[in-house]
């Protein structure tokens, strides 16, 4: 009987030790799930591969309970491992691929578990004494992609409580898959938009290149309005809008017949409608581009930098409100360059003259508002723009007498009787540069 309540005891004992197991087995399965939920949701909307790896790094670094963790990616121009950042550190690492215990899992697929880092002979400790960082237990892991290709590796650094344990690595080898996936979505981004912005600036270039008399106009023009719009805090997308408008605003001129896009002296009438009809061909031309949603505004934005706020400019006599907020400042940008940039057949336009032109048309070519934060300009990012593609000659400590100042100041100065010495500075290095003195040897 005693041997019976004693089996009895012993089996209850044993069923109580296998629930609690499987119980513990359901937890540990439980935040498994829940922490791949959790990374998939937060990865799933993030296609800026900066970003995405900062989120991965720091989903991983709390999940695992660590200290630090970083995303290794393999550059296979450099043949290097490297990681644009890693949580607790500011500058980018780099390293060969065949260094180290990334470069080792990385070679071999394997997966790496090592408590104490130093004792071990694959560890390199030259990113410590870069660092001054101390690492102690390193848990590293291939990054596969869904067709179980190596793309980088995960190194997770210094586990808070203990050694990394099997469940980290299952865990780890799940989130693998999930964020090498978010990954390459994230450089296929990346790709597409060097892609684009390459198709863009071959665009604009190629326009220069036809019309060599106004050769860098685009780009002035759009570093002009970038800085508008940056004053008037615009937000990434909108600059992004801008920059793209203001680099293609005047492709249309690709459909003007050089004997006129091209002739020094003032044009006839005639002549004139047909220079006109650029803001026209700009928007055909770039609405024949398939822009994403974002940016369908742009050939509408561009191809409005000759409508005035009065009604009477071209190619639709748009006024007032009617006219897109970037088409106001491309306006703007446009006449101020084409005013300010030298020709073969005529010289830079006093500054005085310029921005009286301007201030006369202001309420009725142009945007009061606009022409008002233009005038906020910092001098010196004023110059690098006039002087676009000379900046290698210009005096740094020169240009930063006038970082502290705007256009707004300088028209102040100039009008000003009595100028106090750092006044007359900032004058006379600012006109040295407009007036290009700077360059003569």
């Amino acid at each position: 009987m005693k041997t019976s309540n004693k089996s009895k005891k012993e089996n209850i004992s044993s069923n109580t030790d296998k629930l609690k197991r499987q119980i513990d087995k359901l937890k540990e399965e439980r935040e498994r799930l829940y922490a791949l939920l959790n990374i998939t949701k937060n990865l799933s909307a993030e296609i800026n591969l900066e970003k995405l790896l900062i989120k991965i790094m720091e989903e991983v670094r709390k999940i695992l309970n660590a200290d630090r963790c970083t995303v290794f990616l393999y550059d296979e121009n450099t043949n290097e491992l490297w990681s644009k950042v890693a949580i607790g550190l500011d500058d980018e690492i780099r390293f060969q691929a065949d260094k180290g215990i990334a470069g080792h899992v990385w070679k071999t697929g394997e997966v790496v578990n090592i408590p104490d880092a130093y004792k071990d002979t694959r560890f390199n400790p030259e990113i410590d004494k870069k660092t001054g960082y101390k690492t102690k237990s390193i848990l590293t892991m291939p990054l596969l992609n869904l067709y179980n290709d190596v793309i980088g590796v995960f190194q997770v650094l210094n586990k808070k409580s203990g050694s990394f344990t099997r469940h980290n690595e299952n865990l780890l080898s799940a989130i693998s898959v999930i964020a090498a996936s978010a990954i390459e979505n994230a450089i296929l981004n990346e790709e597409q938009k060097k892609s684009f912005t390459s198709f863009i600036e071959t665009l604009s270039t190629t326009l220069d290149t036809r019309d060599y008399i106004t050769a860098g106009h685009s780009r002035r023009v759009t570093l002009y309005a970038l800085e508008i719009a940056r004053i008037m805090k615009f937000d990434q997308e909108q600059m992004e809008i801008i920059r793209i408008a203001g680099l293609l605003h005047d492709i249309g001129k690709i459909g003007v017949p050089e004997v006129v896009l091209f002739k020094d002296r003032k044009l006839s009438e005639d002549e004139y409608e047909i220079i006109k009809r650029h803001a026209n061909l700009t928007k055909s031309i770039l609405n024949k581009i398939h822009f994403l949603k974002k940016y369908r505004a742009i050939p509408e934005i561009a191809a409005s930098h000759h409508e005035r706020i009065d009604g009477k400019g071209y190619p639709e006599g748009l006024n007032g409100d009617n006219i897109p907020l970037g088409g106001k400042i491309l306006a703007v940008a446009d006449v101020f360059d084409a005013l300010t940039s030298r020709k073969p057949y005529q010289d830079r336009m006093g500054l005085d003259e310029v921005m009286e032109i301007i201030e006369k048309d202001t309420g009725i070519a142009f945007e009061p508002f606009v022409v008002y934060n233009f005038k906020f300009i910092r001098l010196n990012k004023l110059i690098l723009v006039l002087e676009y593609g000379h900046t290698e000659e210009m005096d740094k400590d020169e240009l930063k007498i006038l970082e502290s100042h705007t256009l707004s100041d300088i028209i102040d100065i100039r009008t000003k009787a009595g100028k106090s010495a750092s006044e007359l500075e900032v004058e006379n290095v600012f006109m040295r540069y407009y007036l290009r003195e700077y360059r003569v040897k």
